[in-house]
């Protein structure tokens, strides 16, 4: 199929892939594991608090839901109920995060291609569109329309392995509640956090740090060779291209890759989406191509110090667990791209893409380690694209991107693209990584009604 021809791509292996087995998932015997795990149970999951809890009215509307999460700099902000039930209950129905932003943003802008047959049986959706078309949409009703932001609360003595237990199967935060007789809550724990303190114990402890030495090629990882894993688009689609890619096939960020060549450029996520669509004041964003889009996402460093910085999205079966680990954190994703070859010696390396590894993935690993039971990091993903197939009644198009030379296997489902906070270098030093930080100058959002305008006009009808 020419390369003309395309939206999705999905590209299968020639190489058998037979599904794992359940005994592959199990973390190799470690005789260190009993001490890590007495260790993991004495630690409070309260410690590892990343986010404060910042709510809005379940009656406010998207706009001034989405201009809280660029003013507060959070990444997810709590729903209040209208009115709690018993003392029992908490008192939020819901979490609004960028995942939902961009779930969002996407059924605005191609509402008017949902036929009253497609709507049929899907009351949400139908309350979302006839909202729009009034010029007001309240955010209870978007609160987990990605289907990735589940409201998940842990009592105030939740330890790491309780963590583990919610996090190695795909929610990415928790809600920590304060202490006993109060309907209180301390804040939110990420997944990033859990992260983050899984590679700063790996430098106090000498057999954690050494089992983090073991190459991702060495692990049960679901996705280290799975090619149809891959969610990519092409340099020349569009930021709309990669916004309905992204919530039809149920992920927060996608490779963006050279169409001649294949070679990854860099990387979009739901939450550039968030911080740099939703501000915008330009009719023609959503229409930009994504090698532009990507110069967007990078122009906050450069009009900071004057120097270009490329993350590097990419690691090898050959890169460590902990080196993998360091790359996400100081990456500031929440995936990162698997290359059967990588060439560090260029800004993006030059890649031949088989498969992903992910915060879902890697913290999945620490609870086979604590001997959880039903862990599949999976899961989540698979619920959201049948989802998400079910409710859009179409099928995506397709698209084959050219094959390595080296390789007869490549895997990419295409439209999309990503930044996170940036990385001079590709070398991660032992210690923690510093994340990015967030632009002083906060763009006010326009109105619903306005990005409606804006947008519906450059849909294809």
């Amino acid at each position: 199929m020419s390369v003309s021809h395309r939206k999705r791509m999905s590209i299968s292996s020639t190489r058998s892939a037979s599904p794992l087995s359940p005994l592959a998932f199990q973390a190799a015997p470690n005789p260190d594991t009993e001490d890590w795990i007495k260790l993991w149970e004495t630690i409070p999951a309260r410690d590892l608090i990343d986010t404060p809890v910042v709510t809005v009215d379940s009656e406010a509307s998207v706009e001034d839901a989405c201009e809280v999460l660029l003013s507060k700099h959070v990444s997810c902000i709590a729903i209040n109920r209208a009115s709690s039930g018993s003392p029992a209950d908490t008192p939020f129905l819901g979490l609004f995060d960028y995942p939902d932003v961009n779930a969002f943003l996407t059924l605005a802008a191609t509402r008017h291609r949902w036929s009253p047959e497609e709507l049929r049986g899907k009351p949400r959706t139908e309350e979302i569109i006839a909202a729009a078309k009034s010029g007001r949409v309240p955010v209870r009703l978007v609160s987990n329309l990605s289907e990735k932001n589940p409201l998940e609360v842990v009592p105030h003595d939740a330890t790491i392995i309780s963590l583990l237990a919610i996090f190695s199967r795909g929610t990415h935060r928790v809600l920590i509640r304060a202490p006993a007789h109060s309907n209180n809550f301390l804040g939110f724990v990420s997944d990033r956090s859990l992260l983050e303190w899984f590679t700063a114990s790996a430098q106090k402890s000498p057999s954690l740090g050494a089992y983090l030495y073991t190459p991702l090629s060495n692990l049960a990882l679901p996705s280290l060779h799975l090619y149809t894993s891959v969610v990519a688009a092409k340099a020349s689609d569009s930021v709309l291209d990669v916004m309905r890619l992204m919530s039809d096939c149920g992920v927060s960020s996608v490779a963006v890759i050279e169409e001649e060549g294949g070679t990854l450029l860099s990387a979009v996520s739901v939450t550039d989406i968030g911080k740099l669509v939703v501000p915008s004041q330009s009719k023609t964003i959503l229409s930009m191509p994504l090698n532009q889009f990507i110069s967007l996402i990078k122009e906050p460093d450069g009009s900071t110090d004057g120097v270009d910085k490329y993350p590097v999205y990419s690691v090898s079966p050959a890169s460590t667990l902990l080196y993998t680990m360091q790359k996400i954190l100081a990456t500031n994703s929440h995936r990162l791209f698997v290359s059967d070859e990588y060439t560090p010696s260029t800004p993006t390396g030059n890649a031949c893409l088989s498969g992903v590894v992910s915060i879902v993935d890697v913290l999945s690993l620490f609870g086979r380690l604590a001997n959880l039971p039903d862990i599949d990091p999976t899961a989540m993903q698979r619920h959201r694209r049948a989802s998400s197939t079910t409710s859009s009644g179409r099928s995506p198009d397709h698209f084959t991107f050219p094959r390595s030379r080296s390789s007869s296997r490549t895997g990419l489902t295409s439209s999309g693209s990503r930044k996170r906070a940036s990385v001079s270098s590709i070398t991660i030093s032992p210690g923690l990584p510093a994340t990015g930080t967030s632009p002083a100058h906060i763009p006010h959002v326009p109105s619903l009604e306005l990005l409606q305008s804006q947008w519906a006009e450059r849909v294809p009808r």
